[in-house]
């Protein structure tokens, strides 16, 4: 009985290796078929009217009985002839057109990538009557990936396009010096703005060097070029000086938030904090309440509004590396649950 134990578990080992293998091989050739199916970098355009007008159709389906639905048609076919012939009398001017564009920000803003790619794109064709909004998501980071993310949307301003921002859920720090350049930003009740602030830590093992004796040279050209170190002894002229780059950082945003939003009182503001959408349109931190899903809505109704979004094709290595990891992560997964499991 227990060679019979010992030969199943080991048949039941072998079995799920052979199958993670034909699994792998598998995914690595899906990868390469997708590979060659793609052409590239690309920009995806959807139509917004038309899936709000879809998904109310599915509704009414669902809802209205086959004579209701039966008047429903006939009365849009009655408004679209009753268009048509107008149309034909006066043709009427170009419909407006909103862009929406979506920035979800990591601390590296790597979304302006993107972002950069689209606003270009957009600004080629966008006429003056048109909109574009941005569905922005991001607690901030690094301060010159966020300096450039607000330098994109400043180039819609310098061409006059309306802006807006939406936040559903946040938009703080570098996500609010984004925010404030639009004409107008909007944001869901419990959505976090603000924080106009700059954070800087950074750890030392100076002494933990020491007590094992460990010695670190460290070489500069410039008074300042070092001021904290990871390794090296701090003093207080160099935290001071580091002290002093924060300040001048925070000075910026200001500066920044002042040029874009000169309605806002930034003594009150600009200290760090963050405050709930309600809050914020108190202190003038936005314009108004309400969600994306609601703006759009609206817009719908009097103009034609378009999602944009640049697909960037991820190198085949990258592709293989998630498949692996992913591959390895479930394999673990198994082994614990095989360890867990009675005898």
């Amino acid at each position: 009985m227990q060679f019979l134990a010992q030969y199943g578990l080991f048949l039941a080992k072998t079995v799920t290796w052979v199958a993670a293998l034909l699994l792998l091989v598998a995914g690595i050739g899906s990868l390469l078929r997708s590979a060659r199916q793609q052409t590239g970098n690309r920009l995806e355009i959807k139509n917004v009217n038309q899936r709000l007008r879809e998904l109310a159709d599915g509704l009414n389906e669902e809802l209205l009985d086959a004579a209701d639905l039966k008047k429903l048609s006939s009365a849009r076919k009655k408004q679209q002839k009753l268009e048509e012939k107008r149309n034909k009398k006066a043709p009427p001017p170009p419909k407006p057109r909103v862009f929406v564009l979506d920035f979800d920000g990591d601390v590296q803003a790597s979304a302006v990538t993107s972002l950069r790619e689209e606003i270009s794109a957009l600004l080629q064709v966008a006429r003056d009557e048109d909109e574009v909004l941005l569905r922005l998501e991001s607690g901030g980071g690094l301060v010159h990936s966020y300096g450039l993310a607000s330098s994109q949307l400043v180039r819609l301003r310098q061409r006059r396009l309306k802006l807006t921002v939406a936040v559903d859920k946040i938009a703080a720090s570098g996500g609010y010096m984004m925010a404030c350049v639009a004409d107008q930003v909007i944001a869901a009740p419990f959505a976090i703005v603000g924080s106009i602030g700059v954070v800087a830590q950074i750890p030392n093992f100076n002494r933990l060097l020491r007590k094992h004796d460990i010695d670190l040279e460290l070489h500069t050209a410039g008074e300042h070029k070092r001021t904290l170190t990871l390794f090296g002894e701090n003093t207080e002229a160099g935290r001071a000086k580091f002290r002093e780059e924060i300040q001048a950082t925070h000075d910026l945003f200001k500066n920044f938030v002042a040029q874009n939003r000169p309605s806002l009182d930034l003594a009150k503001v600009a200290t760090g904090e963050h405050w709930f959408g309600t809050q914020a349109l108190d202190l003038k931190l936005i314009d108004k309440i309400a969600t994306s899903d609601d703006y759009l809505l609206g817009r719908t109704k009097d103009a034609d509004v378009y999602e944009l979004r640049y697909r960037r094709r991820r190198p085949l290595s990258e592709r293989v590396g998630d498949s692996l990891t992913r591959l390895a992560t479930s394999l673990r997964r198994g082994a614990r649950s095989e360890m867990l499991q009675p005898l």
